[in-house]
């Protein structure tokens, strides 16, 4: 089971709050199906922060073998938002598979 936090919600401004929230549950859906039969509790959080004009938005999700975070910075929140979630579906799943040694699975010969 995937938890998901999202930190500093209010830097957003208040007509954008709402669709940032709905793509980051839309993403969650995903991380939920990923680690469907995981052994552990997971978070993962999401942290905005706004600088003068510029969002840099990061997440992370601390999974047993080590804590996987990325973030990444735009004018645009929405834009930020897509594309660090985006990045960090493929590096959770990549650590993933690393930590499942899906790398050292071999094909038995069929008879």
């Amino acid at each position: 089971m995937v938890k998901l936090i999202i930190k500093n919600l209010k830097e957003v401004e208040l007509p954008y709050r709402k669709e940032v929230e709905e793509i980051c549950n839309e993403k969650l859906e995903f991380f939920q199906n990923l680690f469907k039969k995981y052994g552990k509790e997971l978070t993962l959080e999401v942290i905005i922060n706004k600088s003068a004009k510029t969002y840099t938005v990061s997440a992370a999700i601390d999974l047993k073998s080590k804590k996987v975070l990325i973030a990444e910075e735009d004018r645009d929140i929405l834009k930020a938002v897509h594309s660090l979630l985006n990045e960090f579906k493929k590096a959770v799943k990549r650590q993933y598979e690393l930590e499942r040694k899906d790398y050292e699975y071999k094909r038995k010969n069929r008879k």
